[in-house]
């Protein structure tokens, strides 16, 4: 079974992150979208309500899990039988961030690896940093984040 994990913190999720999973789902027999614990974020939504979300968007795709971990992503991969380390690139600037990441995993799990899709042209500009910061000042991001999240003033 080939299982990939798709890790992030998804601080909030955004129609980017369903766009990647959606575009793996052929590659893959399973995607396990692992909610990590990134000691230098400071979160603006509690991890149960990401997790929650997360997997009401994917409630009818049986191929799809959603798992929180705090461990390194390699340990959970281990832990899950995965194989595949699934990241978007939205720019080079992404690639250039991910790519030292991914070579240290293959030291650390030469078993597991890291596979890049490229965001499509419509989601390269959004990241969470930025819809974090227009929520923050209470700006509407709805056209950014699935339907199934319910932000504070979106109903």
């Amino acid at each position: 079974m080939k299982t990939a994990v798709f890790p992030g913190s998804f601080d909030p999720f955004t129609n980017g992150h369903v766009d990647i999973i959606s575009r793996a789902l052929p590659l893959f027999d399973r995607i396990i979208v692992g909610i990590g614990n990134n000691t230098s974020k400071q979160y603006l939504f509690p991890v149960e309500e990401r997790e929650r979300w997360i997997s009401g968007i994917f409630e009818n795709e049986k191929k799809v899990l959603v798992k929180r971990y705090n461990s390194l992503t390699v340990d959970f991969c281990r832990q899950e039988g995965a194989g595949y380390i699934l990241r978007g690139l939205r720019s080079s600037i992404d690639f250039e961030y991910e790519r030292p990441i991914a070579h240290t995993n293959s030291r650390m799990a030469p078993g597991v690896e890291t596979v890049f899709l490229i965001a499509s042209e419509k989601f390269s500009s959004v990241s969470s940093t930025i819809l974090r910061e227009i929520i923050r000042h209470g700006g509407d991001v709805s056209e950014f984040i699935p339907k199934g999240i319910i932000l504070p003033g979106r109903k």
